[in-house]
Parts: C-alpha cells; structure tokens; sequence
C-alpha cells in the first residue's frame, strides 16, 4: 500500500504541474503533505511530518541560497553592461559573412548563458543578431536553432535550472557537480561551434559575403534604450570582469561554499556598481523576482523530499522497480537513466522529471551499485532535448522575436541535438562521471 502510495502522489504531482492546475511552488508544498496526511490516517506511516518535512528543508535550503544570489549576480553584471563588449565583439567580429554570423551566435549566446536565465539569453542575442539576420537574408530558422541549442549546453551550469533541481534532489556538492560538468560543458560547445560551421558554410555558399559600412556597424552596437543607458557602468569594466572572473575560479576550486561566493559577490557588485542605496535597491528589486521564483521552488522540493524519504515512500518505490527490472539491466542502469531523462525532461517539465522520477531512479540505481552523482550526471544527458519542449516558457520569446515555426523549429533543432545527446553520453563515458557498467 505503501508503494501505491508513492506511485500515486508522483503520478498526482506530475499531473498537477503538466495541466498546470498548481504552480511547481504550491504542488511541491502541498501535494506531499496532504498524501502525508492521508497516509498517517490510514496507519501506513506514523511519523511527524513537520519534522519530516524540515529534515528536507535543510537539505535544500543551501541550494536555494545559492540559486538566489546566482541569479541577482549574474543579472545585475548584464544590468552593470558586462557583456556588453562581447555582444559588440561578436557583432564586428561576423560583420556580413554568414559564417562569422552563425559562430558568433554561438559565442554570443554561450557567453550570456552564464546567467542562468533564459529569457534574458534569449532577448540579448536576438537583439544583437535578428537584424543582421535580415540585412544578410540569412534564415531565422538557423538563429532560433543555434541560440536554443548553444544555450542548453551552459544551462548545465549548477545555477541553471536542470542541475540545481539534481543537486537538490540529490543531495550533492555543487563544486564537485561543477568540476564534472566542465567537460561536458566545453565539448558540448565545441559541438555546437561545429554545427555553426557547418550551417555557416551553406549559408556562406547561399548568399556570399555583405560588407557592411562602419556607420551601419555603429548603429548596431549603439544602445539607444534611455533606460538600458543609465544603468550601464561602462567605467567599471574591468573590475566587475575580475569579479566575475574570481567568482568562477572560487566555484570550481570549490574552497568555498557556493552560497556565500554569489551573497559575497552580489554585495560587492551592489557596492562597485550602484554606490547610492536607491540604486541599490532599484537594481534588487528589479531583479529579485527571478531569482526569487527559482528559490521558492527549491524551497519547496525539500518538503516533497522530506516526506517522501520520511515515510519511507522512496524505498517503496525503489523496491518496486528493482523487482521488476531486469536483473541483467543494473549494470547499465547509468545508460537505462540518460536515456530515460530524454523524453522525459521533454514531454515533462523539470520540475516533474527532477523532482518527482529521479528521485525513483536514483534510489534504484543506488541498488545497483552506482552513485547519486553519477546518477545525477546521467540524468542531465537528456538536457540535450529539453529546451525543444514547448513546456520551456522561454521557448516562445525566441520563436517570436524570429518569427519562426515551432514544428519547423522543433524538427531541426532535434536534428543536431541528438548529436549534442551523443557528445554528452560519450564524454560522460569518457571521463567517468557516468560508468558505462558496475
């Protein structure tokens, strides 16, 4: 009954966030507790569930800290004009060969991922490119393409989405999760420079090359938005580039706890950039909401987590599976959950796959031999096709600022992801993080 249970409060909680009845905030605090409840009433369990859930709270709560002051200190460096000189860059950089154009936008887009927030990559780049785009009569198509992709592959940060959601299930350190994803992280975007090539050559051969004029190279790297103009730092280049520059060494090294790195960032990048309190909290408050909502949701998966490990739902869960799995499968059970991640961080949202079957997976796979962070490494293998999903909300400030067709879009875009799936599965391999066979 037990087992009935648990399968029966994921099947719930992933309905409730798919038809989107509950945000992923209220489904992940209430859903648990209220199965919870009914479960201590029918005599399955006999726990305090305050305590239970609390337990879970503590577990996330450091990754919530981390996710929140991520996203204000990367936001508010965009805010203070950091990348602006790489938007610019890359601009000149292409000027009118479409080659240049299409490995720009992987640059462009690789380099403002760092955020973590996808909607911000996604207006910054087409910005920058979709009148390029028109000018060369290059295909939006090959933009929206390359943009999604290059952006998925630095989404793998652990203050993006995916990984924060397997560090909080999981229960993992963030630097040594960062030190695994390095690898993968830098393949994948050699990958994504190669298929920009590729594409970049046709179009090359289509068109040929536009030179453009000095004048038109100004307009397009001129910012005429007052209110972009005035909070720009431009003189304070250099010291917010060493900032950042420290603050990413600190996360790898991993000497550090990652929370107080990005609260210790945050207030010096206040400080450096935006002297006066007003401005302080002008920039806070226009960018709390972000990193606000990704918080509360981390928060949150503690008590799904709490209670499914204090009433023993997990186990029961675990159990099941392992019986009705073949044996001869544990082995590769690493490979059983990078291909399981695919479609289902695609016809799921992160929030249901990560919260509500990895953590099914993992207690099987624990059975079998393997690690939660190898397990946490295989289930983000299937982020290759995830941000295809029509369930990603950023998805459609891309598909409108290019004026794109989704199926079009959709179809090849998947294409070249399950290139960017492969380089991912062999590179895990590779280096160990996801053991072929225990």
């Amino acid at each position: 009954m037990v087992t009935f249970m648990a399968y029966a409060l994921i099947v719930v909680f992933m309905i409730l966030i798919m038809t989107k009845k509950l945000s992923p905030f209220v489904a992940l605090a209430s859903v648990p507790l209220l199965f919870g409840i009914v479960g201590q009433l029918m005599g399955l369990w006999n726990i305090d569930l305050g305590k239970a859930a609390f337990e879970g709270l503590k577990k996330t709560g450091p990754t919530a800290i981390m996710l929140l002051f991520a996203v204000l200190f990367f936001t508010l460096m965009i805010d203070a004009g950091l990348f602006d000189p790489l938007s610019n860059a890359m601009i000149k950089y292409a000027k009118g060969d479409p080659l240049k154009v299409m490995l720009a936008t992987v640059f462009l887009s690789a380099g403002v991922s760092l955020n973590g927030d996808g909607t911000t990559t996604m207006i910054i780049v087409c910005s920058a490119f979709v009148p390029i785009y028109k000018k060369l009569h290059m295909k939006m198509l090959d933009l929206a393409v390359l943009t999604i992709l290059s952006h998925s592959v630095l989404n793998l940060l652990p203050w993006g989405g995916p990984t924060a959601r397997v560090i909080t299930v999981l229960n993992l350190n963030e630097s040594e999760v960062l030190r695994g994803l390095v690898p993968i992280i830098i393949f994948g975007t050699i990958y994504m420079i190669g298929v920009a090539y590729i594409m970049g050559r046709s179009e090359r051969k289509r068109l040929g090359v536009t030179h453009f004029t000095d004048e038109q190279i100004q307009e397009m790297t001129t910012i005429s938005d007052p209110e972009l103009l005035a909070i720009r730092q431009p003189k304070k280049l250099f010291i917010n580039f060493v900032l950042t520059t420290a603050v990413i060494v600190l996360l790898i090294w991993g000497i550090v706890p990652s929370a107080i790195i990005f609260i210790v960032a945050t207030a010096l990048g206040l400080m450096i950039n935006y002297p006066k309190l007003s401005d302080q909290r002008a920039r806070i408050e226009a960018n709390l909401p972000d990193g606000g909502q990704v918080a509360m949701v981390v928060i949150a998966a503690g008590i799904f987590m709490g209670i499914l490990a204090g009433t023993g739902m997990d186990k029961a869960i675990a159990t099941s599976l392992s019986s009705v799995i073949p044996a001869s499968w544990g082995s590769y059970w690493g490979l059983v959950v990078a291909f399981l991640s695919a479609p289902g961080t695609f016809f799921l949202s992160n929030d249901a796959f990560y919260y509500g079957v990895l953590p099914v997976l993992a207690e099987a796979g624990v059975n079998y031999g393997f690690t939660p962070l190898q397990l946490g490494f295989a289930s983000l293998i299937g982020q290759a096709f995830h941000l295809l999903s029509p369930l990603v909300p950023f998805i459609y400030v891309l598909l409108r600022l290019t004026d794109v067709d989704m199926g079009q879009w959709q179809k090849k875009s998947a294409l070249w992801a399950i290139g960017l799936f492969i380089v991912y599965l062999v590179v895990a391999v590779l280096f160990g993080l996801m053991p072929f066979k225990i």
